[in-house]
């Protein structure tokens, strides 16, 4: 067999994956007005029913169970709608510094805020924007390479009242620096390059970076910026904090049960205008098939992760409409380099080339995903090779590799977490086809592979975010020697990738971190300790009447520029 036909990938596909049909009663169906409520045993739930327990001060009923702030509506609030958003899952912990992941920060990000904020409603394309406006921060100004300083708003409080004070800044990031817990060593890892911030006055924060640091402002507005109560965390601790957080964004925390739902109120002390949704409501619906029932049925106001084939079910159902965005994010696959099978890297290459990405993105995704030049996003700018080829794919290469490398037939395994990426597990057994065209006994485990041993993962689905809009954020972030990957699954048999990492990173040169970019994209390509499969295009089914914008992170904003009711 020398590849894997459209045709074939389609009827593997077709075995396994099943799609939603639209039902007569289901398009007759009628949308009800935005912001209905629903109640938390709306169809297509399928978390526990365990009830939540109540708020610090009262006992909780079985050590372990998640604590959650209580409060009642007044009538006069009922005015306001209820937003009830349908997700695949919610993070187990609601920390902001721990829940960096794409369940996580979807839900945080409208509970906490940074010193600054990227405007993704500026730009070309809505939802895509990267100037940097202010936010807690009214102000702020470089002294000198290696000195930042940001004048905070005098009106911003937490959700218990206490007025935010450069104090809590400087608690916030000493928090990572200072014995760092295994779970927020992620985050930490954002902020590598400062070396001390401090209270100037009541109202004003320093940063002084070790180096100069050419992406600091970009760091601040995202993944591990946001910003934390010194004295409520202090009352709390780590593990209660993470179970009922409290920050300064427009929404609260009602009721959080991670397997089920999660309940926010409106915070209207919000600096930032009064919150246009009297409630929140995130309800964990694993199934796509339950996402759209509950959208057509009016149980729910938004549904999320939307593959391609239910494009044209939304489109069908009355009241219904479907918002996209090109992601800032691309699906990767990530190996473990110590694994015995994997060891040699002429075997890892032989995986990479043996992926038909193309194939992928118009079989799975219709066409709307988009390829990518190595490790690159075109948000880099001047830091972005146009003429960079695309990743190939060159099955004949991967069977010489293979006879090079000796490989004998061992077991390839990928894992994948179902309902997790979208179209994930789908690419995944496509893949797994690919590679068996070129004689890989591949297989396909549906677990994540965070769940298994660490000595048992071969090849897991990862995703790599564009952060910064720099391929410090996006790239070196995730593969270089403060990450993870180097920690546990790779070790770069060139050392000159970490020293091109390192100088890119300590210098304001663009043209010299645009060459050692590159070089390191070549030698990452090389030792291929994973692989870059394409940019997915994300779709939401959003009833009609929520006037709402996606972002090209899994970043869902409800402050009151981006969400009204008609």
């Amino acid at each position: 067999m020398n590849g894997l036909t459209r045709r074939r990938l389609l009827g593997l596909l077709a075995l396994g994956a099943g799609s939603v049909a639209l039902s007569p009663a289901l398009a007759a169906c009628q949308a009800t007005q935005p912001g209905q409520p629903a109640s938390p045993e709306a169809a297509g739930s399928t978390g526990s029913s365990t009830s939540p327990v109540p708020a610090a001060g009262r006992t909780p009923s079985a050590p372990g169970t998640p604590q959650v702030a209580v409060s009642a509506t007044p009538v006069a609030e009922r005015e306001r709608p209820e937003l009830v958003v349908g997700v695949q899952g919610l993070p187990p912990v609601l920390d902001p510094h721990q829940a960096l992941s794409n369940v996580g920060t979807r839900v945080t990000y409208s509970m906490f805020d940074y010193l600054i904020e990227r405007d993704f409603l500026s730009g070309p394309t809505p939802g895509t924007g990267f100037e940097l406006i202010p936010q807690v921060a009214q102000e702020w100004r470089r002294l000198d390479d290696l000195t930042i300083e940001f004048r905070l708003r005098e009106d911003v409080r937490f959700h218990n009242g206490d007025r935010l004070t450069a104090e809590d800044v400087v608690f916030t990031f000493e928090r990572l620096f200072k014995d760092t817990p295994d779970a927020l060593r992620e985050a930490k890892s954002y902020f590598s390059t400062v070396t001390g911030v401090e209270a100037v006055d009541e109202y004003t924060v320093r940063f002084t970076t070790a180096y100069p640091d050419p992406v600091f402002e970009k760091r601040v507005s995202s993944w591990g910026g946001w910003l934390l109560p010194k004295r409520s965390y202090k009352e709390v601790g780590f593990d209660a904090f993470g179970l009922r957080p409290v920050g300064t964004g427009p929404y609260r925390l009602v009721e959080f049960q991670p397997d089920d739902h999660l309940t926010l109120e409106a915070f209207d002390e919000y600096f930032g205008g009064r919150p246009t949704a009297r409630r929140i409501i995130f309800r964990v619906i694993p199934e796509i098939q339950a996402r759209v029932t509950a959208l057509a049925n009016g149980e729910v106001d938004i549904i999320t992760n939307v593959p391609p084939d239910q494009v044209p079910v939304l489109k069908q159902l009355p009241g219904v409409e479907v918002r996209s965005v090109p992601l800032a994010n691309c699906h990767v696959l990530r190996y473990n380099c110590n694994r015995p099978e994997l060891r040699d890297k002429r075997i890892r290459q032989a995986l990479n080339l043996a992926i038909d990405r193309k194939l992928l993105v118009e079989t799975l995704w219709g066409g709307q995903a988009l390829l990518t030049r190595s490790h690159q996003f075109e948000d880099y700018g001047p830091l972005y090779n146009p003429n960079r080829p695309y990743t190939p794919y060159d099955p004949e290469r991967a069977r010489a590799l293979l006879a090079e490398a000796g490989y004998a037939g061992q077991t390839i395994r990928y894992n994948v977490k179902p309902g997790y990426y979208t179209l994930g597990v789908e690419a995944a057994q496509a893949i797994a086809e690919m590679w068996k065209a070129v004689g890989i006994n591949a297989e396909v485990q549906l677990i994540d592979w965070a769940d298994l041993p660490k000595e048992e993962r071969m090849v897991g689905s990862w995703s790599n975010s564009n952060y910064l809009a720099d391929p410090e954020g996006a790239f070196w972030n995730r593969w270089g020697k403060e990450q993870a990957t180097q920690r546990d699954w790779w070790t770069p048999e060139n050392p000159r990738f970490n020293e091109l990492g390192d100088q890119q990173r300590r210098t304001l040169d663009q043209e010299f971190r645009y060459r050692a970019f590159q070089e390191m994209l070549d030698i990452w390509e090389d030792e291929a300790p994973g692989t870059v499969l394409y940019i997915p295009i994300e779709h939401y089914g959003v009833r009609k009447g929520v006037d709402w914008t996606p972002y090209s992170f899994y970043y869902m904003d409800l402050r009151p520029d981006n969400l009204r009711f008609s």
